[in-house]
């Protein structure tokens, strides 16, 4: 086994490009959101959309993996997934979850929590229809999501059945168990790395359908 690193504790980095003002940011996290959003977008940053998701059981066992943010909308913050995979699952005994951006390059990450609800199941039509065809036949065959199977090769061999199976298909329908989910926010952070780990963090907290701004110790 290599031991070539032999003292994490050696490994850092000095943050120096921002600072984050209350006075500077925008009343609406939403807004502030799109605002960061689309600055990532702008500097073409590998795929800043994709966003790590918090979930957890009735036991309190927590899952965590990156999935793809796919809306943003005052009312929530969208990604789609097959309903029998562990998010579904635990968001099915316990529907609040929290998400995290972090883009590295510019030393900045969002936390936004609260409460997730299934989306319409037109909205969830709509969207598999948009997905490249390949992408929809995958959906309808790797189930259930995070499922045991026996080899890469049945996976393969079951897409290809499927693919010559619709070839003359020109739409197929979306699985039942497959569809979108919105998470609600109830909270925001936006963490702008410092020098001297001297990090702003503010927090947006709402209470009676009106947003508080908060700074937090780093």
């Amino acid at each position: 086994m290599s031991d070539l690193i032999k003292d994490l504790s050696e490994l850092r980095l000095s943050y120096q490009k921002g600072e984050l003002h209350e006075a500077e940011v925008l009343a609406n996290p939403h807004e502030q959101f799109l605002q960061w959003f689309n600055q990532a977008l702008n500097a073409q940053l590998h795929e800043p959309y994709a966003m790590s998701l918090a979930t957890a059981n009735a036991q309190g066992r927590p899952h965590v993996r990156t999935v793809l943010l796919r809306g943003a909308t005052e009312l929530g913050y969208d990604f789609y997934t097959n309903y029998d995979s562990q998010k579904g699952l635990d968001l099915a005994q316990n529907p609040y979850a929290e998400l995290l951006f972090y883009w590295p390059e510019l030393e900045r990450q969002i936390r936004v929590g609260g409460q997730v609800v299934k989306i319409s199941e037109q909205e969830s039509t709509d969207y598999y229809h948009k997905r490249p065809r390949d992408s929809q036949i995958a959906a309808h065959i790797s189930t259930p999501q995070s499922g045991i199977i026996e080899s890469r090769e049945l996976l393969q061999s079951r897409f290809q059945k499927l693919h010559d199976d619709v070839a003359n298909q020109p739409e197929l329908s979306k699985p039942e168990f497959w569809g979108g989910y919105r998470l609600q926010p109830e909270h925001y952070e936006f963490w702008q790395g410092r020098p001297n780990r001297l990090h702003d963090r503010l927090t947006y907290e709402k209470m009676d359908d009106v947003w508080t701004l908060k700074r937090l110790m780093p």
